[in-house]
């Protein structure tokens, strides 16, 4: 089964920031790098399920014109929604994935830290909704912890394995480290270009 929303709840219960987003630096290294790898100046929508607190999520507000993030517990929606007060164009609500993923479509959209919480059935929803969201010539980009978890139904590299599996997607970078595997898809058709074939370098 995925892991259950009581488990992600007793960790905000506990504390407002369960993972130290806010002042660990392997963190804040990390979603500079996964803000980095965007191919695109500039998205017109994003989305991002499971956003916890928000820090990820301002760096992507800085790129989309638009910008919806989730979460199923109340208590991270909340502290998201408080971090990200100065960007009203982002949305912060809560969601349930991959159950209530939204009825609408996305040039950007970020699974981070999140695959790896679903069974089989739900990872394969999940996983098939973004590439069926995802316009053409959009972007998906997965950034898993690589490291055995006991909450985890499945490592990381698994995660990013079975995205790669999915039609309708071309990798455009893949940075990799012992902790964790950042990679970003393009929706194909159109032919995926590179960031250097899009500046005419190449």
């Amino acid at each position: 089964m995925s892991t259950p929303t009581g488990y992600f709840e007793d960790m905000y219960a506990r504390s407002s920031d369960p993972w130290s987003f806010a002042t660990r630096w392997y963190d804040a290294r990390k979603h500079a790098l996964t803000a980095d790898s965007l191919t695109r100046r500039r998205y017109r929508s994003g989305f991002e399920p499971g956003c916890s607190t928000g820090m990820l999520t301002a760096r992507l507000a800085e790129r989309c014109d638009r910008l919806l993030s989730v979460d199923a517990v109340p208590a991270a929606v909340a502290t998201a929604a408080q971090h990200l007060a100065a960007f009203p164009h982002v949305t912060v609500r809560a969601a349930s994935m991959p159950a209530d993923w939204p009825d609408e479509t996305f040039d950007l959209i970020v699974l981070s830290e999140l695959g790896y919480y679903f069974d089989d059935h739900d990872l394969t929803t999940l996983i098939d909704r973004a590439v069926g969201s995802l316009e053409p010539g959009g972007d998906l980009v997965a950034v898993h912890w690589r490291r055995p978890v006991d909450e985890h139904a499945r490592p990381g590299d698994e995660v990013h394995a079975r995205i790669a599996a999915a039609p309708g997607l071309a990798r455009q970078a893949r940075h990799e480290e012992p902790d964790f595997l950042l990679e970003v898809y393009t929706r194909t058709p159109p032919e995926a270009f590179s960031v250097a074939q899009r500046e005419g370098l190449a």
